[in-house]
């Protein structure tokens, strides 16, 4: 690069982040500015004493009225309406609290992707509302049947910080869908777009149909141990099981959507370019801050430094070789985090592995900003921590294989992911990598986008989670699936009573085969 570029290249670097912290600055203004008339919650924490209290009000104002389907509908009308109107302060929320995240990331996955959920549920919620009739068997006729899909209650809803409306609105919108009432929990580690959240759908919601608790890890704790009629919470499997054991006295049914180790498995066919542009975009999108990004990748050997370089250029071309694109890049949410992240680096390098920064920021103080350019780290063992836990950030592992079936044993060894992500042409090298893996959510030669497609259910497998949500799965996991039998004027079952003898006992008899 020439002195001329190299200069150019550092004022452009130090003119982006004036502008990313002029931006963060004038943020909660912003945000307070385009926060949602109507009645605006101060965005003080929620006491733990009032958490009991507000989930009996929600109770029993939906005992005293459940919603019916033009309810349903007249809410979800009123959220997506809302939401749209006050789109702009949810960016600006989200930048203040993540120091900078790109907004055209925000507009995708905290925007289109809730607007596409709740256009789904208003479209399909006749049909599923639906009673389905069931057969009860030739045994039991004329006796007729059907299954009805009845709303729980109320339903808990505790959302992560890294997509902090995407996964705080989805499942609010299915559970209001499914005819529920819900308390929501959102994250402590975003309050601006909490304190949004909260003003947000007090704009659309009696406080009596929804309600939102705000507080720290303590208030989250006694949360989880609420009575709910169904929880839903999404973070960490290390949180999720201390939510799990906090629910489990209550005996409330749970969907958990937590993380881990998902990989990708790059098979000798794929071209390497459209791999690494792929994975680019997978692992990189919001910071590498997605539970189902890429968490490392498996290539052929063969082919790994080629692959090296192929994400090398990506990343350059997206982001800059001195991170001049900085404004497109999402910075890594908070100190905690960051330090996590390098203390991930810094243990890599103590084993003598190699770690690959694709790009430099330079000309910026990037501790300061948190901004951790895109990495990569060659061929870690399993002792080290980049492979001991889910890595949540925009680092990533890359070992090579020497056959497709080793690389499938590796992913085999471990817990089941939340998603796996198979790079091939070859239907048989993908149905392999199927027949043998079990995850919780699969894109075959792309990566994220099974989140995003509403007619799939989205969720884990052990370690990854339990039950399923989005549109139809979601619908269902927040409903009682309840039978419905009706007896006929007639039966003969009338006749199934002592004493069992003659044709009482000839009729048993037959019946049983």
């Amino acid at each position: 690069m020439s002195t001329h570029t190299t200069s150019a290249a550092t004022a452009a670097i130090i003119a982006a982040n004036a502008a990313i912290t002029a931006a963060t600055a004038e943020a909660d203004a912003a945000a307070a500015d385009a926060r949602p008339a109507g009645p605006a919650p101060d965005g003080s924490p929620t006491p733990v004493e009032a958490l009991a209290p507000t989930l009996e009000r929600l109770r029993a104002a939906w005992r005293a009225r459940k919603p019916d389907r033009a309810q349903r509908m007249h809410d979800l009308a009123r959220l997506r309406a809302a939401f749209l109107r006050h789109r702009d302060a949810m960016e600006a929320a989200i930048r203040a609290d993540f120091g900078h995240r790109s907004p055209h990331e925000t507009l995708i996955s905290d925007g289109m992707v809730v607007v596409s959920e709740i256009d789904h549920l208003r479209s399909h919620l006749r049909g599923w509302m639906r009673p389905r009739r069931a057969s009860v068997g030739w045994r039991l006729w004329p006796a007729r049947a059907q299954v009805r899909h009845e709303p729980v209650g109320v339903v808990g809803v505790m959302a992560p910080w890294n997509y902090p409306v995407n996964l705080a609105l989805i499942p609010l919108a299915t559970a209001i869908a499914a005819g529920n009432h819900v308390y929501v929990k959102p994250s402590e580690h975003t309050p601006r777009t909490s304190a949004w959240l909260q003003a947000l759908l007090a704009e659309v919601f009696p406080q009596d149909r929804v309600a939102v608790a705000l507080g720290d890890a303590a208030l989250g704790a006694a949360f989880a141990g609420l009575p709910f009629d169904h929880l839903v919470f999404t973070g960490s499997t290390a949180v999720g099981r201390k939510v799990m054991a906090a629910a489990a006295p209550n005996l409330t049914p749970l969907t958990l959507e937590l993380g881990g180790k998902s990989p990708a498995i790059v098979c000798p066919d794929f071209p390497i370019e459209q791999a690494a542009a792929r994975l680019a975009t997978g692992k990189w999108f919001n910071g590498g801050q997605t539970c189902i990004a890429p968490d490392y990748v498996l290539v052929d050997a063969a082919r790994r430094d080629a692959l090296v370089e192929a994400l090398r250029r990506e990343v350059q071309a997206r982001y800059g070789a001195a991170m001049e694109g900085a404004a497109h890049y999402t910075r890594v949410v908070n100190d905690g985090q960051y330090r996590r992240l390098t203390g991930y680096l810094d243990d890599a390098r103590a084993r003598g592995l190699t770690v690959v920064p694709l790009a430099e920021a330079t000309g910026v103080d990037a501790d300061a900003e948190r901004l951790l350019p895109p990495t990569l780290v060659l061929e870690p063992g399993d002792d080290a921590t980049v492979m001991q836990e889910e890595i949540f950030g925009p680092v990533l592992p890359i070992r090579s294989y020497a056959s497709l079936d080793g690389a499938i044993a590796e992913v085999e060894g471990r817990d089941r992911p939340l998603a796996l992500y198979p790079f091939s042409h070859d239907r048989a090298n993908v149905e392999r990598i199927l027949g043998r893996l079990v995850a919780g959510g699969v894109t075959v030669n792309d990566t994220l986008l099974h989140f995003a497609a509403n007619a799939l259910p989205f969720g884990g497998i052990g370690p990854s989670g339990m039950g399923q949500y989005h549109g139809r799965a979601g619908f269902d996991a927040l409903t009682k699936a309840m039978p419905v039998l009706w007896q006929a004027r007639w039966s003969a079952t009338d006749l199934l009573k002592p004493p069992y003898t003659g044709k009482v006992d000839q009729l048993i008899r037959w019946l049983a085969g």
